[in-house]
C-alpha cells in the first residue's frame, strides 16, 4: 500500500463489519452445478456498495466530489456454494492509506467459510479521475476492523 496510514479522531457509531445476506439464485450456477466464480466478484461489489450506503460513506464521497475505483481483487475459494444456499457476506475496511483502502470479505454458509477475498479501492476525484486524498470523515464513516469480524466464520 502507499503512503502513511490515515487516523481519524472522529467517533464511529456503526459496526465496521457490514453483513449482506441472500439466497443463491439459479442464474449464477454454472455447468458444474455450483456458483460461478464471477458471481463472487459481483457480490463483493454489492457488499461494498451496501456498506458505503449504510454508513453514509457513499453520500460523503459524493459531497466531496469523489468516487471509488477498484485497483485489485483477490479471492480464495475454499468450498463451493450451490443453488438456494443462504449466504452471508461479511465485509470491512482493514486498512486506510492516503488514497487507497483495503476491504476484506468473508462468504459464509451457516458456520462454513466458503471464500475469502479482498479489494484494493482507490479514491478518485470524480471530475478528473485522478487519485484524491481520503478525508478523515470518510474513514470515520466506514470505521476500521483491521482483524476482521470477531467470532464469525
Amino acid at each position: 500500500m502507499d503512503g502513511k496510514k490515515i487516523e481519524s479522531n472522529y467517533s464511529f457509531h456503526m459496526d465496521p463489519v457490514f453483513r449482506l445476506q441472500f439466497r443463491v439464485p439459479a442464474e449464477v450456477v454454472d455447468a458444474h452445478r455450483h456458483v460461478n466464480n464471477v458471481a463472487y466478484v459481483q457480490w463483493m461489489q454489492d457488499a461494498a456498495i451496501g456498506h458505503a450506503e449504510a454508513c453514509g460513506g457513499a453520500r460523503l464521497a459524493q459531497e466531496l466530489g469523489g468516487s471509488w475505483f477498484v485497483r485489485m481483487h483477490r479471492i480464495e475459494y475454499l468450498k463451493p456454494a450451490f443453488l438456494d444456499d443462504e449466504i452471508t457476506v461479511l465485509t470491512w475496511v482493514a486498512d486506510w492509506r492516503k488514497v487507497r483502502s483495503l476491504r476484506r470479505y468473508r462468504f459464509i454458509r451457516n458456520e462454513t467459510i466458503l471464500a475469502e477475498g479482498e479489494t484494493e479501492w482507490v479514491f478518485v476525484d470524480a471530475a478528473t479521475g485522478r487519485p484524491k486524498p481520503i478525508s478523515k470523515d470518510i474513514v470515520s464513516a466506514f470505521g476500521i476492523a483491521a482483524d476482521g469480524p470477531a467470532n464469525e466464520g
